[in-house]
């Protein structure tokens, strides 16, 4: 039978189970990718499990998330991560180097090959022919060790690509218009596999843009054709051996189908606070802003900033605008400066920052409270950007550039017309290769030797004790539908510095949802929180399960959850059930107290469980949805202790 690009790469990397929808199975990975922001808490997971020495092909730890030195906490754990790579034979990509993302991909991206990653954009190597998937550290730590990664299998939903982008529409209108179509939800439980005569108007780095914001859909992964376009990516990148055809056969059949006929897409933004609100720009044009951002993983390539260079060349920004340019990688910064796109930039006004993920995760750039912001990035969750008020608007660098240069929402396409303006990108002649901030990792021998060097701020892991046979739990919070892990545990500049000290971070816990969550948790003990549909979705983050769990929570009940969230819950002990009956989300207040018990049998049968709410006198059932070896891992209290206990 035909197989789809995705089974193909399934098959190839399957160590056990069926691949059949829903099903759980194991795949062996190829590589693993870690950044600042997860990667000590991976660092000291490795640590736990006694890992000597890396098992996968590479592992990658990138540095791109905490820039921001304002005290001691983030340069001392870069000092951590470059000496626990060390130790634990992983490359380290020094501060400043570039997100991890885009340079994973000109330096270590290979077709063909699997890629874990501690960061929910890892999809966005799908632009290549790889099968990457986001996913939280403890599994990374586990691929890393050699242990397969386990999810459960994806349906694959074809989206067929044919017709040619008009002027000043690109790759974000692509992956916008998906999320028009869909919502923040419509991925979930797939893997998005693109194919069709479209592919050939797409550069492997204009696929990257719609590869990383597939997880803004909830998909599991996005993968794309290994064709001429990934073949001329490499090979600008003098990689050219590590190129491998790949594609669907022809005849596959899909789970699901799309259509989307480039050449009547329109250039499109999304509102505030969701990736999901999407309409387009000429609905929302002539209303003020005061900020417009080109870069993050989302818009990552020289093409979005080469554009917005074209664009403001011999002109002036608007004098209320704050134009951020956030370069991806040093090798694009050095590419822009190479073409004198760079001048272009700082001549009509635009601000240069260093390269990495900065104000896409918090870490500066806060607009100013009521003021519109544009930006090429992948989320607009409300406060993400460091303003609890933000207006965060998300569209391509032609919209961006627009509007920065008139100060209000502006379809580029009328913009064009006004100025004259014709899309032109001025490429180097030769890509600036710039390996000289990527460390090798040393030779076995050396690498026992070396001490990680922790600093203060580096705490222990948590000790988690296992699930009891009866909880008797009051709800502490009931949220709405779609909160994000910025809701649960928030990145920005207070934040961030915090990730490697669980006691210290988890007074963030549910603070934008509830100021007083922390104080009320650590006075209540256990308790559970009560969750909408696609209840965790976003980041990857795992301090989103480890720091509520740190503060009592033990069950998370909810209509439905975001993929990696859920799994993150079962990692570290935490039990998350399904409304069997979405509607009894609003029969529960605050306050009431949730009462199970013979918990241990009731999950290994895997039958519904029932909860009674003993405040209510009623009763509520709820699907535990797990593997045998999930409930295993929540009713030891998660992996760590899991492992711990195994021979």
């Amino acid at each position: 039978m035909p197989q789809t690009l995705a089974h193909k790469l399934i098959a190839t990397h399957l160590t056990d189970g069926e691949p059949a929808p829903g099903a759980e199975i194991g795949l062996r990975i190829d590589q693993t990718l870690t950044q600042d922001a997860t990667g000590t808490l991976v660092m000291q997971e490795l640590e736990a499990f006694g890992l000597q020495r890396a098992r996968t092909r590479l592992s990658v730890q990138y540095v791109d998330h905490n820039l921001l030195q304002t005290d001691e906490k983030n340069a001392e754990d870069h000092d951590y991560l470059r000496t626990a790579a060390a130790r634990y034979g992983i490359w380290y990509s020094r501060p400043g180097n570039g997100v991890s993302h885009p340079t994973h991909m000109q330096r270590f991206g290979t077709p063909g090959a699997t890629l874990a990653g501690s960061d929910s954009h890892t999809c966005a190597a799908g632009s290549l022919g790889m099968l990457a998937i986001g996913v939280g550290g403890l599994e990374v730590a586990l691929a890393i060790t050699g242990a397969p990664l386990r999810l459960r299998m994806p349906q694959v939903w074809g989206v067929h690509l044919d017709g040619r982008p008009p002027p000043w529409v690109s790759a974000k209108d692509v992956v916008l218009e998906m999320l028009r179509r869909h919502g923040v939800a419509g991925g979930v439980g797939r893997i998005i596999e693109y194919h069709g005569p479209g592919l050939a108007e797409l550069t492997a780095m204009d696929r990257h843009v719609i590869a990383n914001m597939g997880a803004e859909l909830g998909a599991t992964t996005t993968v794309f054709p290994a064709d001429d376009a990934v073949r001329d990516f490499l090979r600008a990148q003098d990689r050219d051996a590590d190129f491998t055809p790949l594609a669907a056969d022809p005849g596959a059949t899909y789970d699901h189908t799309e259509h989307i006929d480039l050449s009547t897409l329109e250039p499109l933004i999304a509102r505030p606070s969701s990736p999901g609100d999407v309409v387009p720009v000429r609905e929302a044009a002539g209303a003020d802003i005061g900020q417009a951002v080109i870069g993050s993983s989302a818009n990552p390539g020289l093409r979005d900033f080469a554009t917005a260079a074209d664009m403001v060349r011999g002109r002036r920004i608007a004098e209320q605008v704050s134009f951020d340019i956030n370069p991806t990688s040093r090798q694009t910064l050095t590419d822009l400066a190479t073409t004198g796109d760079l001048t272009a930039l700082i001549t009509a006004g635009a601000r240069l920052h260093q390269t990495g993920c900065l104000g896409c995760i918090g870490m500066g750039q806060a607009p100013a409270a009521g003021t519109r912001s544009l930006r090429t990035f992948p989320r607009n969750f409300p406060g993400r950007s460091g303003t609890p008020d933000d207006s965060v608007w998300l569209c391509s660098p032609e919209t961006a550039t627009a509007a920065a240069l008139t100060g209000r929402i502006t379809d580029p396409r009328d913009l064009a017309d006004d100025l004259g303006l014709r899309p032109h990108v001025r490429w180097p002649q030769h890509t600036a290769i710039n390996t000289g901030m990527l460390v090798a990792p040393p030779p076995a021998a050396e690498a026992e030797r070396i001490r990680p060097e922790k600093g203060t701020n580096i705490s222990a892991l948590p000790e988690f004790t296992a699930l009891p046979d009866q909880l008797d739990t009051p709800v502490l919070l009931i949220t709405g539908d779609d909160v994000s892990t910025d809701e649960i545990s928030p990145a920005g500049a207070r934040a961030l510095p915090l990730r490697s000290n669980i006691p210290a971070l988890a007074r963030f816990t549910f603070t934008r949802l509830d100021p007083d969550y922390p104080r009320r948790a650590e006075n209540t003990g256990p308790h559970l929180i009560v969750g909408g549909d696609n209840y965790g979705q976003g980041s990857s983050r795992e301090h989103a399960a480890i720091t509520p769990r740190y503060l009592g929570v033990r069950l998370v009940l909810a209509k439905s959850f975001a993929r990696i969230h859920w799994q993150n819950l079962i990692n570290f002990g935490i039990l998350p059930l399904r409304f069997t009956d979405p509607d009894d989300h609003d029969r529960i207040d605050l306050g009431d107290v949730l009462t199970t018990s013979g918990l241990r049998d009731a999950l290994r049968s895997g039958e519904p469980l029932t909860l009674r709410n003993t405040t209510k006198s009623r009763d509520i059932t709820a699907e535990p949805h797990l593997s045998e070896r999930q409930v295993e891992i929540v009713l030891a209290g998660g992996i760590i202790a899991l492992s711990a206990t195994s021979p």
